[in-house]
């Protein structure tokens, strides 16, 4: 078991790093300005799931794959931007469609859910962050040095969970401006849109 000072130090870490603004929170702000607070708490939730599939991945090792193959990196890499491209499709084309509709096109809590996973597992880099980032902490003298990475990634989830909700939050506030018309829903859904390509070039590209 990793000594407690060991733990407060990277749960602090921890929520440092979560506030740093990125594709991840960046993510739960714009879904939680279009569908409100709830919708906000489910995409993070999501991008947690996605964290646990990180966390297995330094664990039994596989994350050195991504190390030491370029082309699994690409291909996942690719993957990820792919996916947020269709998802600024979906923006770009609920947008339009509210001039016609009047109302926002709610993907359903399912839908968001799902979204948050895949946008987190189909990125590579915070894999390799993991890998970087947790090993740090773990004491191979105390043994059981996997079981050390996946309370490492439990307390990392955590930070996450706390410093999302309050972007999913805020979040929540601004929906309920934009949502009070027509015009400041297309407005939202275009400025999503353009974010899901800026995250999508990021990844590609970073």
């Amino acid at each position: 078991m990793l000594p407690f000072e060991t733990l407060g130090t990277f749960f602090i870490a921890a929520v440092i790093l979560s506030l740093a603004p990125g594709p991840d929170n960046i993510f739960v702000l714009t879904q939680s300005a279009l569908y409100g607070f709830r919708a906000g708490i489910v995409t993070t939730l999501g991008l947690i799931t996605g964290l646990c599939g990180h966390t297995a991945a330094v664990a039994l090792g596989v994350a050195a794959l991504f190390q030491t193959s370029p082309l699994a990196f690409t291909v996942l890499k690719c993957v990820g931007a792919a996916y947020l491209l269709y998802l600024a499709w979906l923006s770009f084309r609920s947008g339009a469609s509210k001039a016609w509709l009047e109302k926002s096109v709610f993907p359903g809590y399912g839908g968001l859910y799902r979204r948050g996973v895949i946008m987190n597992i189909t990125n590579p880099k915070v894999t390799l962050f993991f890998l970087a980032f947790l090993p740090q902490f773990a004491n191979p003298g105390l043994g059981g040095v996997p079981l050390q990475i996946v309370t490492l990634g439990g307390l990392f989830q955590l930070a996450t969970l706390l410093v999302f909700g309050a972007v999913a939050f805020l979040g929540g506030r601004l929906a309920q401006w934009f949502n009070a018309s027509i015009r400041g829903q297309l407005i939202m859904n275009r400025v999503t849109g353009c974010i899901f390509v800026g995250l999508a070039l990021y990844l590609l590209f970073a």
